[in-house]
């Protein structure tokens, strides 16, 4: 059974940089996709960033976080980080990986229901 455990969250000012992991078990997660969603108070879930584990393809970006955050991933460790610099108050959520098992969809990436397992979640807050 596939585990996914997030760290990394906390209370930055704006501006500031967090970096969160995301440690994986149970799977050698060669063929998955791995990804980062969001959610604020009383709104949806929402897509942050994807990449496939193997590589051979760009990272997928949400248009709101392009530039500001990084997805990245370190096979030997089964550890999925996500470096967010230049943080907004409109950042703060919980922070959740995810992880999307093959066959994949291309169409599908930014979509929370594509996505098979879950971490608990982590808090991210931006204060102004």
């Amino acid at each position: 059974q596939v585990q996914l455990v997030e760290s990394g969250g906390g209370l930055v000012q704006a501006g500031g940089s967090l970096r969160l992991s995301c440690a994986g078990s149970g799977s050698t997660f060669t063929n998955y996709r791995v990804g980062w969603f969001r959610q604020a108070p009383g709104k949806e879930r929402e897509f942050v960033a994807a990449i496939r584990w193997s590589g051979g393809t760009s990272p997928y970006y949400a248009d709101s976080v392009k530039g500001r955050f990084t997805i990245s991933r370190d096979n030997a460790k089964s550890t999925m980080y996500l470096q967010m610099n230049s943080l907004k108050p409109e950042d703060t959520a919980v922070y959740y990986c995810a992880a999307d098992r093959p066959p994949l969809s291309v169409g599908q990436v930014a979509s929370p229901g594509q996505y098979d397992y879950w971490g608990q979640g982590t808090q991210v807050t931006v204060s102004s």
